[in-house]
C-alpha cells in the first residue's frame, strides 16, 4: 500500500455537532478527488480526527459515506484505504458510463434553459482557452454535470456522479499525458455537444457523448502504466 501522504493544510476546525460527519466527508472527498490522497493510500482515522477537530465517531461515519460513494475501501479491523482500480475495472466502469450517461443527458436536455446552455458554451470556451490540468478537470466536471442538471431521476444521476468520482484519479493521469491533437479533439467534442444541446437534438447529443466517453476509455487502455 502507498504510504500516508503529508496532510494538506487543515481547514477551519469542524464543530462537534450532528453535521460533523458530513463536513469531514466533504473535506476528504475534495482531497481525494484533487489527488491529495492517491489510490491505495491508507487513511488513518486518528489523523483525520486531529486534523478536523472531530472525534472518532464522525470520522468513521464520514468514511462509511465515502465507501458508499466508491471513494474509500473499508477493511474490518484493519482500516480505510482510498479506492483504486485496475485496468479491467476502469474499462468496465467506462463502458457503463458510455451507456447510461447518454440516457441521463436525454432526460436533461428538454429541461435545460437557454441560460444554462449558454453557460455550457462558456465553460467549453474556458477549457479551450488553456488552463492547468486541475482547473481543466474541475471545469470538465462542472461542464458535464451541468449538461445533466435538467434531469429528474431517482437513481441515475447519483450513479453517474459516483462513477465520475471513482474514475477521477485515472482521468487526471490521462489528462496529464494528452498531446496537442488529443486536446483539440476533447475541445471539439465539447463544442459539438453544446451545439447538439442547443438544437435540442437528443440523438446527436447522445452520439457525441458516447463517443467522447469511449475515446477516453480506449486511450486509457493504451496507457496501462497508469494503473500500476
Amino acid at each position: 500500500m502507498a504510504s500516508t501522504p503529508t496532510a494538506p493544510d487543515a481547514p477551519a476546525v469542524i464543530p462537534r455537532d450532528g453535521g460533523a460527519s458530513e463536513r469531514v466527508a466533504e473535506a476528504l472527498r475534495t482531497a481525494i478527488l484533487h489527488g491529495e490522497y492517491p489510490p491505495g493510500t491508507r487513511i488513518r482515522q486518528e489523523d483525520v480526527a486531529a486534523q478536523h477537530g472531530a472525534s472518532r465517531l464522525p470520522v468513521r461515519e464520514a468514511l462509511r459515506l465515502l465507501e458508499a460513494e466508491g471513494l474509500v475501501r473499508l477493511v474490518a479491523n484493519t482500516g480505510a484505504w482510498v479506492s483504486s482500480l485496475n485496468l479491467d475495472e476502469c474499462d468496465e466502469l467506462y463502458r457503463i458510463r458510455e451507456r447510461i450517461e447518454p440516457l441521463l443527458l436525454t432526460y436533461s436536455i428538454p429541461a435545460l434553459s437557454d441560460d444554462a446552455i449558454a453557460e455550457l458554451g462558456a465553460l467549453a470556451a474556458r477549457m479551450e482557452a488553456g488552463v492547468a490540468v486541475e482547473e481543466f478537470l474541475e471545469l470538465d466536471h462542472r461542464f458535464h454535470l451541468a449538461t445533466y442538471s435538467g434531469a429528474r431521476t431517482l437513481t441515475l444521476g447519483e450513479t453517474v456522479e459516483r462513477l465520475w468520482n471513482r474514475t477521477q484519479h485515472y482521468r487526471r493521469l490521462y489528462s496529464l499525458g494528452l498531446d496537442a491533437d488529443s486536446n483539440r479533439i476533447v475541445h471539439d467534442e465539447h463544442h459539438m455537444l453544446v451545439r447538439a444541446i442547443e438544437s435540442r437534438d437528443a440523438d446527436d447529443a447522445e452520439r457525441v457523448l458516447a463517443g467522447h466517453i469511449r475515446r477516453t476509455r480506449l486511450e486509457l487502455a493504451r496507457h496501462p502504466h497508469i494503473f500500476d
